[in-house]
């Protein structure tokens, strides 16, 4: 049996930034914007009115990198802080104290900003663990694809992977999809016990049945080729619903899914845009290598879990 291949559809990222233009925009704590990469994002998401941005950071550098580059913030609100450091506790704050609805990643490192928001008494983090998505627009496959997770947790063990997939969950719930479909990634298809990726996976799937993790279809251990291709799975006599149609791929690592998205990037030239979840606020982490498409997707991906927290329920 050969299935034919649905067409691919390229514009899904900006299909998620033309629903967010069409709500409000989000009040947005962007964090130390001190260099091109930093303000320009934060201001052209502004401009297409996705965002509306705080700016946290040293006034004066934010004030020459806008003059220096010709950026328009005179009608942004302006927080002064001495460093990095401290722009990354005033904006977490303004999360805390209802000011912000967002959390934008300006020109520091990740792990000072995420310091900041799991802080115990002064951070804005929940119950769960928090971890990244990346969400591409594959040539190739018929739907936006999820990979989890590639930025945060480095060797997640099971209770934390059943937190980064409930995260990806409930955030497939705010961009509307009701129930998505998740392929637990390994490097086979069975349960073997000198491999924890499947393991885990069979894990992951029996506390899905218990309710332990609630709102999609898992299914796993799949390997890649087929979690994607259902005719890769008829080909290896696997019966699954996941097959072909996955929403979300649950890496057994950060390694490799950080290296499964990053290859689509490259040579597969899919679109890509990232989020930190789990948190109480999203976050938007861009890459210094992002163009304007991810910067602005990302912004578009987080209006959407602000705006739309009941669809995830």
């Amino acid at each position: 049996m050969i299935l034919s291949e649905k067409p691919p559809i390229h514009n899904q990222l900006e299909f998620f930034i033309e629903e967010a233009v069409k709500a409000r925009p989000v009040r947005t704590a962007v964090v130390h914007p001190v260099e091109h990469n930093g303000l320009m994002g934060a201001v052209e998401a502004a401009e297409r009115g996705l965002i509306e941005p705080i700016l946290v950071g040293p006034e004066a550098k934010i004030r020459a990198t806008a003059d220096q580059y010709q950026l328009n913030i005179d009608g942004y609100e302006l927080i002064n802080v001495e460093h990095s450091h401290a722009a990354a506790e005033r904006a977490v704050s303004l999360i805390r104290e209802a000011r912000a609805e967002t959390l934008m990643k300006g020109d520091l490192g990740t792990s000072e900003l995420l310091s900041a928001v799991i802080h115990k008494t002064q951070g804005i983090r929940s119950e769960r663990r928090q971890s990244h998505i990346f969400v591409l627009d594959v040539p190739n496959y018929h739907k936006p694809l999820m990979i989890t997770d590639a930025a945060i947790n480095v060797s997640p063990d099971l209770l934390v992977k059943r937190d980064i997939l409930q995260n990806s969950i409930d955030f497939c719930h705010a961009l509307g999809i009701n129930e998505p479909k998740v392929a637990i990634l390994a490097a086979v298809e069975k349960v073997k016990p000198s491999m924890q990726s499947t393991i885990d996976a069979a894990a992951l799937c029996k506390m899905s049945d218990r309710g332990q993790i609630t709102g999609a279809i898992l299914d796993g251990p799949l390997a890649f080729d087929n979690a994607i291709s259902l005719q890769a799975a008829i080909d290896k006599h696997i019966s699954s619903p996941v097959s072909g149609d996955a929403d979300i791929l649950l890496a057994p690592d950060l390694e490799s899914a950080n290296m499964l998205a990053k290859q689509l990037i490259y040579l597969a030239n899919a679109k890509s845009a990232g989020i930190a979840l789990g948190a109480r606020a999203p976050i938007i982490l861009n890459s210094r290598s992002d163009g304007t498409l991810a910067r602005l997707a990302s912004c578009a991906l987080a209006s959407h879990m602000v705006l739309h927290p009941q669809e995830s329920m």
